[in-house]
């Protein structure tokens, strides 16, 4: 295993980690925390990027690694610029308020309608339904399920958009930039729990929907369906520039069905839990 990834607030950058506790729900403390906008109620995300430009530009991180079967410690939320406030302080809200210009509370549990504000850019082809230059309200979450009438593998309050953990493999990283070598592939635009070691060509991951992947000595994991990527992977973070190619090769190279929904520009795959464990960098990965 190649990388392990965080993010205990939606749409915020995460942190990096050696190893962690994965367990049904995903990662312990994964987007555990999420922007809601006072005006709309809706989720606040990187994909409203007209309504929150640089929202992941902020960075969130525990203060001490959050552990099973404890309450959460307080993030450290540090906002462009270097100044920092914490989860459990009194003005988190009217700082974070401050920064976005926007009235927003932070939570730690979606609610039942989660829907965001989804900002489809001007890409043929990036969405089966067809929107370009526009933004939709997009359910997400058990919301999501629920519209759609079929069980969801993620509980209501949960901020996953769809699973509760996701997945790349280093051969689709390669396979992205031999495509297009100008634009910078980096995993940080995908914001995957994981990140996989693989000597293949392709994105070997499309093969594995359906079947199941073991890491190190106990986790298990179930790929339930390939990632369905949007206008998050093309935004600037950190030293990543705004590139709407990164989008457009994913259209080019690996739009796939998904489900009946139509096709999806895709990268990565969703998984659900079957075996909790404990997984470190390094660990063996073997498909199962």
């Amino acid at each position: 295993m190649a990388a392990l990834a965080r993010f205990p607030v939606k749409s915020m950058a995460g942190e990096r980690l050696h190893d962690v506790e994965v367990l049904p729900q995903g990662i312990v403390g994964d987007r555990a925390f999420a922007l809601i906008d006072a005006a709309t109620g809706r989720v606040a995300s990187a994909k409203s990027v007209k309504m929150f430009p640089g929202l992941l530009d902020c960075q969130a991180q525990y203060v001490e690694p959050p552990r099973s079967g404890r309450d959460l410690p307080p993030v450290r939320i540090t906002l462009p610029g270097g100044t920092t406030v914490q989860s459990d302080s009194p003005d988190v809200e009217r700082r974070l308020s401050a920064h976005f210009r926007r009235d927003v509370r932070l939570a730690r549990s979606a609610p039942n309608d989660f829907t965001i504000d989804q900002y489809h850019p001007d890409i043929e082809h990036a969405d089966p339904a067809g929107y370009r230059n526009t933004t939709v309200e997009q359910k997400l979450g058990a919301a999501f399920f629920a519209s759609i009438g079929a069980p969801s593998p993620v509980p209501v309050g949960a901020f996953f958009d769809l699973f509760p953990l996701s997945v790349i493999t280093t051969s689709t990283i390669a396979f992205l930039t031999a495509r297009r070598s100008e634009s910078r592939f980096d995993p940080r635009r995908f914001r995957m729990n994981i990140v996989l070691n693989t000597s293949e060509s392709g994105c070997v991951e499309n093969g594995w929907v359906g079947g199941g992947v073991a890491i190190g000595d106990a986790a298990r994991l179930r790929i339930a369906m390939s990632d369905p990527r949007c206008v998050m992977t093309t935004l600037a973070q950190g030293d990543l520039p705004d590139d709407p190619n990164v989008l457009r090769t994913l259209v080019e190279h690996n739009r796939l069905a998904v489900g009946a929904a139509g096709l999806f520009p895709c990268a990565g795959v969703y998984a659900v839990v079957k075996t909790p464990g404990a997984v470190a960098i390094g660990d063996r990965v073997v498909l199962a």
